[in-house]
């Protein structure tokens, strides 16, 4: 049985019809009309869809229910991958040294991971090649109790050497009091995601020697890392990331098997990097849709018992600002509280100015990192999150939510297997096609600012220190893929130009009648220019005949008319007619087309809806180029 079949008994059926009436009657109501004209469903008005076309209903009902989807480390492995993991250590809290930003000496990274075991971290994510060299290894782990630790590799294209070098180093590292056994939260990773890595351009190592260094790992040591960073960085949906994994990890396996391993060992070569971003409830069902995708490939392929699917959640870089990178701190939160309900077995979560260009960051990193690493540590320690597998499970809600985005990864895997596999979809173009298509649609979403990014399209903040021109193209940043595309990017693309001008860029508010009401439109407007770094200068209630004073003494070409239907009724045309007098080229109003009935032609409308990245490059073309013009004295904002 899944979710949705479940038989309704008739008490329920007839609460929920009473849900619907009062439901419709509201939503009646706000629409001013009766609830037989409304265009749909209660349901359906009230629903939302994600980006995979996965659709979030309002309501969700015993009607709902599925079957019980078993115990976490028994397939089919929803509920975790572990059958036995220590409640009071919960997932592993993975940081990442290494990296060219950070402490590449050998022996003082060395004084830094045990600091930090000291404090917290309880998993390592190394960096190799940059700064840390592949012979520093053994002096790296020095002191590390590597059966409690687990450690993945990021080696690129000295994946081979960094790998047998680790080998060397877990083979002569000395044994432990007690020897603790292997489990998913203790499985160490090499790193190596040749697959992937080809879709994102990363530097890796070839499938061959890949697969030929999978049949000679031991116990406890895992070979590959199917990192889903490498499609989410680029803009792939949820779904698509698990699809595509899925196809890679399957075209893993196939060449496992051909380098001469078992199909049970070769599933035991894998491991899975996840994107988690701020839908708290989506890393939840993502993680957990996982599982159940991977556990029914070994399923088909004969080994169900080798299923289980061994996780490292990494928040996703794509979600991070530039600008306002506080709010990075709830984002991470958000992201790694749904990353450790949803059972990951392993969590890193970045600091919070890692989409910042390494010599801007104004923030020790010492600082950083502890702030990155507290934000775990606060969830099981003082929130207990890990104390309960899979607590989320059961919820009508979030065991709906995973068989559907499920049921849309597996089309998506399905679809790449059709077309001869992971390979062959690369190859073809198919894989970046169909992630390009959803970038688009993400990119879409946020510039009509139906996806709003706080601190950058909605709330921002004019009084900030500019960045470096072109920072927010930046994508050589650690754990950035090379087609890297942050969210918030074309929003922060236009508060740098805004910044490199020679002032401030201004636009003028003319608000009409009284403060009243215009606060909402004139609010609106000034939210929305802030986000391209423009300041919007509000005068205060204007009348007509007050309109050409504002003008001269806030000289600007272009201006706003903020007002409402009643008000642009009365005193629309006069006002209209006294800014173009006064010299204003460029003329928009605040609100719809369709409250603008005056015979007075105006230029625009900025209104709720329309695409703000594109609006708000026109506005900057024509105000940089007035502030480059203009000789007389102006504000700058944030000066």
């Amino acid at each position: 049985m899944t979710a949705g079949e479940n038989p309704v008994d008739p008490e329920l059926s007839q609460a929920y019809d009473r849900w619907t009436t009062a439901a419709a009657g509201v939503l009646a109501k706000s629409a001013r009309v009766s609830p037989e004209e409304l265009s749909e469903s209660p349901e359906s008005l009230l629903s939302t869809p994600t980006r995979d076309g996965v659709v979030v209903r309002p309501l969700y009902t015993r009607k709902d229910e599925a079957d019980e989807p078993g115990v976490p480390g028994v397939f089919p492995f929803i509920r975790g991958a572990d059958p036995a993991r220590d409640v009071t250590q919960g997932w592993r809290v993975t940081e990442r040294f290494g990296d060219a930003s950070g402490e590449t000496d050998a022996s003082a990274l060395n004084e830094s991971i045990l600091d930090a075991t000291a404090n917290g971290t309880s998993g390592l994510w190394l960096a190799i090649g940059d700064g840390l060299g592949t012979d520093d290894l053994s002096t790296v782990l020095t002191g590390i109790y590597l059966d409690l630790m687990p450690v993945t590799l990021d080696a690129g294209a000295d994946g081979i050497a960094a790998a047998r070098a680790f080998l060397a180093a877990l083979e002569s590292a000395p044994a432990a009091p007690e020897k603790a056994p292997t489990t998913a939260a203790t499985t160490h990773s090499l790193g190596l995601s040749p697959y992937t890595a080809a879709f994102s351009g990363r530097p890796s190592v070839s499938m061959p020697e890949a697969a030929a260094l999978a049949a000679e790992a031991p116990a406890g040591v895992r070979t590959f890392r199917v990192d889903g960073t490498d499609f989410a960085q680029a803009g792939a949906s949820n779904a698509q990331e698990l699809g595509l994994i899925v196809a890679a990890a399957v075209a893993h396996i196939r060449d496992a098997v051909a380098a001469g391993l078992d199909t049970a060992a070769a599933l035991g070569q894998i491991t899975f990097g996840v994107s988690i971003g701020d839908d708290q409830f989506a890393g939840i069902a993502k993680l957990r849709a996982l599982r159940t995708l991977w556990a029914r490939v070994a399923e088909v392929l004969g080994a169900p018992e080798s299923g289980a699917a061994v996780t490292h959640a990494v928040t996703d870089l794509a979600m991070f600002t530039q600008r306002d990178p506080w709010v990075n701190m709830l984002r991470s939160t958000v992201a790694a509280f749904g990353a450790g309900v949803g059972g990951a077995d392993q969590v890193t979560v970045h600091t919070f100015d890692a989409a910042i260009p390494i010599d801007s960051r104004t923030s020790r990193t010492s600082f950083t990192r502890r702030i990155a690493r507290n934000t775990q540590l606060v969830l099981l320690e003082e929130s207990n999150l890990g104390r309960v597998l899979d607590p989320a499970g059961g919820s009508w809600y979030v065991e709906s939510l995973t068989a559907d985005l499920a049921a849309a990864a597996w089309a998506v895997f399905t679809d790449v297997e059709r077309k001869g596999g992971y390979q062959a979809s690369l190859d073809a173009g198919d894989v970046a096609a169909q992630v390009s298509q959803a970038l688009a649609a993400r990119e879409d979403a946020v510039a009509h600012r139906t996806a709003p990014v706080t601190g950058v399209s909605e709330f921002p903040n004019l009084g900030e220190p500019a960045l470096a021109d072109g920072s927010a193209d930046t994508e050589d940043l650690p754990t950035a893929a090379p087609n890297l595309a942050r969210v918030a990017r074309r929003f922060e693309a236009l508060r740098d130009r805004a910044d490199a001008a020679p002032s401030r860029p201004r636009l003028l508010m003319l608000p009409l009648g009284p403060i009243a009401e215009h606060n909402g439109r004139t609010t609106f407007i000034a939210n929305l220019l802030a986000a391209g770094g423009i300041d919007a200068i509000n005068p205060g209630p204007l009348t007509p005949a007050e309109i050409g004073a504002a003008v001269e003494a806030n000289a600007s070409d272009v201006a706003v008319l903020c007002g409402t239907k009643a008000r642009y009724a009365d005193d629309g045309a006069a006002a209209a007619a006294a800014a173009r007098a006064a010299g204003v080229r460029r003329l928009l109003v605040a609100g719809p087309e369709r409250e603008w009935a005056a015979a007075e032609p105006i230029d625009g409308h900025l209104k709720v809806g329309i695409d703000a990245v594109s609006v708000l490059t026109d506005l900057l073309d024509a105000l940089v180029l007035e502030t480059t013009t203009d000789t007389a004295p102006t504000a700058t904002a944030g000066a």
